[in-house]
């Protein structure tokens, strides 16, 4: 019996069905169902990692080390395959299924001791949310290197959802209509004082203050970003307008503001500090100021990334269902004024990031390494289906600390947030 057939036979016993893809092994031997998602066995090697790390974070590691890979383009293969294993059991063995698994990896020849996991893991330590892990869990995200997401993410430099307004939008306009969206529900006017809380490269903050003379306060905790914001603030001659700051959220003391915008860094703060932070941003505002929040949400029985993320991209992370967050800013004595699902437009974006990661591929290489760019595919795609598909969301959130009579400042209909798109 060939590889390919013995593994196909223990998998289908495993899975209590046939597999929903094909299998190709590291001797060139195949089995599964033609015309399905081809997984390919490099090495022996990607099979004992999964001895070793059943589930996610096994299969994981073999895809960015290499010993595992997709025939076609990766993402349609992981949807198809995750449609067709939904409803059934948990793909995880058993105590019942073990000697046989033993048995069969035997036979394969496939035991041995423990495959070092790829490079790039998250190597975090302390209490959970402390300013030092807090810095040191953004910095191993952000920090890879600002060469690799101005290829990535374009001369937008936006790492967040953008807002597509038509079918012929392209990255850069659809993050440039996310800005104008975002400084528009801020009312943000000329002398505006402007709080951008997780800044990244600057690119709200520029915008800001270039198109809607807003005097901005921009603060990242990543040393990458901070260097970069500041030259980019420098270049486009708004040094007297924008003021970049290497702080945490919990160490701003710059007085009130008009406005706050938190782009995607609220999912770092963690549940038992949300509250906390939440009163921090209504303390930060004038009575009618307003907090523009726009943060990813998801299912209650799963808060956070998942073990892929949790290990490799963005440790520590804290999701929740967009109602939960609209309750929390409610409880520290903010209005929610307007919530806005931007969950498509998610998925677009990733898959504008996608397209530059393929487009270009040998200078991301060439930059961050093979096993980086194999981490960053697997990303990209996983990430796009979560949001296609609903098991991510992502939100823009607007609320306003009401003045001391209860008035908000906000007008009755959002008609000009919208001015001039489609």
């Amino acid at each position: 019996m060939t590889p390919a057939a013995r593994l196909a036979d223990l998998l289908t016993d495993l899975l209590g069905r046939p597999m929903p893809f094909r299998l190709k092994a590291w001797d060139g031997s195949t089995a599964g169902p033609t015309g399905a998602p081809t997984v390919v066995l490099r090495r022996r090697r990607a099979l004992r990692r999964l001895l070793w790390q059943p589930g996610e974070l096994g299969l994981a590691d073999a895809f960015i080390s290499g010993d595992l890979d997709v025939e076609g383009e990766l993402g349609p293969a992981l949807s198809q395959v995750r449609a067709a294993l939904a409803g059934g059991a948990p793909v995880r063995p058993g105590v019942r299924d073990w000697p046989k698994l033993i048995a069969g990896a035997a036979r394969l020849g496939v035991l041995g001791p423990r495959p070092v996991p790829p490079g790039g893991r998250a190597r975090v330590r302390g209490t959970l949310h402390s300013r030092a892990r807090d810095r040191a869990v953004i910095s191993h995200h952000y920090d890879l290197s600002n060469e690799f997401y101005a290829l990535l993410l374009g001369p937008a430099m936006a790492y967040s959802c953008g807002y597509w307004t038509s079918g012929s939008d392209t990255l850069q306009s659809a993050q440039e209509a996310k800005f104008d969206l975002i400084c528009r529900k801020l009312d943000l006017r000329p002398g505006s004082r402007l709080l951008d809380v997780g800044c990244g490269w600057g690119a709200l903050a520029v915008h800001a203050a270039r198109a809607f003379g807003a005097q901005v306060t921009a603060v990242t905790l990543s040393e990458e970003q901070h260097a970069f914001a500041t030259a980019a603030v420098e270049a486009a001659g708004l040094g007297e307008r924008v003021s970049v700051l290497l702080r945490d959220y919990r160490e701003i003391a710059d007085g009130r503001f008009d406005a706050i915008s938190c782009v995607e860094m609220g999912e770092h703060v963690g549940d038992r500090l949300y509250p906390a932070f939440a009163r921090r941003l209504r303390d930060l505002l004038h009575p009618h100021g307003r907090l523009l929040v726009q943060q990813m949400s998801r299912g209650a029985v799963a808060p956070g990334g998942g073990a892929f993320i949790e290990n490799y991209i963005t440790p520590d992370m804290s999701m929740r269902p967009v109602g939960r967050t609209v309750a929390l800013l409610e409880e520290v004595g903010l209005e929610v004024r307007n919530v806005e699902a931007l969950r498509e437009h998610y998925a677009r974006t990733i898959d504008a990031w996608h397209d530059n990661l393929r487009e270009r591929r040998g200078e991301f290489t060439a930059l961050v390494g093979e096993a980086t760019v194999r981490l960053w595919e697997l990303f990209m795609a996983g990430s796009s289906l979560a949001f296609a598909e609903r098991r991510m969301g992502v939100d823009q959130i607007l609320a306003v600390r009401p003045g001391q009579d209860g008035t908000s400042g906000v007008p009755a209909t959002p008609a000009d947030w919208y001015q001039g798109q489609p």
